[in-house]
């Protein structure tokens, strides 16, 4: 075996050994330090899983998004918005209607979260607005909406199966990350084994290629930018239900993390490649980075500056893979 073919593994696997690394450092510091253990601790397992589920679900959608070309800015504040929808309804509702003010929040929740989708995926597909530009503007849109609707505030309410979702457990699994594990099986075979998912591939591929094969690229980008507004909205009924209050900033601090698990897991930042199991292995890496400097007790500003060091490695090898590969860098 060659060295170049040697540096194409390695630049394929990256993610997985560097989660791997991670993993036996925090193990290794956990024996010496504490002489515990970090890798088989329950409470451990069960809160790298709860700090990775918000983050999976914006990356879901922005995988679509990304494979196809695009970026999605506004992801952030509409999972707070979505948030402050769903605390809202439920807080609208009785306590004796606690199960339909489930549902309703729900339906209407999702219902009202296509429409920042819609509006973006508007804008690229058919008034050609560069997706920086316009979901950036939506993510304006969406801020002050939030804002207005919880009057500035957090909104707080109590509905007990509501609190059963955001804090239960099935099997020793917290809910929130089954819910999240749902989405990742869906979206894999949404992206996989579909018509959808492989026009998703050819638009980010190869643009023109898409419109001579007969795609309907317009429809197509309305539809991902439309899924992508529904995976911020679970994300944040999510997160209203795990602490019983909506908050219009609630997925601020998560826009950051959520792209960069779609690049550290693998995708393309020139479209055309991309998996949801590489998001899932990213929105680990960053998971355990966030909990692990914690864990190791340094001050927690440090997660920003690591994990903006990892979308820099992930950048650099995302132009070694094009390079070896001969496919476009843009230089």
């Amino acid at each position: 075996m060659n060295s170049k073919n040697t540096l194409k593994i390695i630049s394929s696997f990256w993610n997985w050994i560097f989660l791997l690394v991670i993993l036996a450092f925090l193990e290794i510091f956990a024996r010496t330090a504490y002489e515990t253990t970090f890798l088989l601790n329950p409470f451990v397992i069960q809160s790298v899983l709860l700090f990775t589920a918000a983050p999976l679900l914006i990356g879901i959608g922005q995988t679509f998004v990304i494979i196809s070309g695009g970026i999605d800015l506004s992801v952030a504040f509409a999972m707070g918005l979505a948030s402050v929808v769903f605390a809202s309804i439920i807080k609208f509702f009785a306590p004796e209607y606690a199960l339909i003010a489930v549902v309703v929040a729900f339906i209407a929740t999702s219902l009202i979260m296509l429409i920042p989708g819609f509006i973006n995926g508007t804008l690229i597909s058919r008034l050609n607005v560069p997706p920086f530009i316009g979901t950036l503007g939506m993510y304006g849109v969406a801020r002050g909406v939030g804002y207005l609707t919880a009057d500035g505030m957090t909104v707080p309410f109590k509905n007990d199966i509501v609190f059963m979702i955001g804090t239960g457990k099935f099997f020793g699994i917290p809910i929130p990350v089954i819910i999240a594990l749902f989405f990742v099986v869906l979206a894999h075979y949404l992206l996989t084994y579909t018509k959808f998912g492989q026009h998703t591939y050819a638009l980010g591929g190869n643009r023109q290629a898409a419109i001579r094969s007969g795609i309907n690229i317009k429809k197509q980008i309305l539809l991902i930018y439309m899924l992508c507004s529904v995976c911020a909205g679970m994300a944040g009924m999510i997160y209203a239900a795990r602490f019983s209050a909506g908050a219009p900033q609630a997925g601020e601090p998560l826009m950051l993390d959520a792209i960069a698990a779609v690049f550290i897991g693998g995708a393309s930042f020139f479209g055309g490649s991309g998996k949801i199991i590489g998001t899932v292995i990213g929105a680990l890496i960053i998971a355990n980075i966030q909990f692990g400097i914690v864990f190791i007790d340094i001050k927690p500003f440090w997660q920003f500056v690591v994990v903006g060091v990892v979308i820099i490695i992930a950048v650099v090898v995302d132009q070694s893979k094009n390079k070896l590969s001969g496919a476009r860098t843009d230089e």
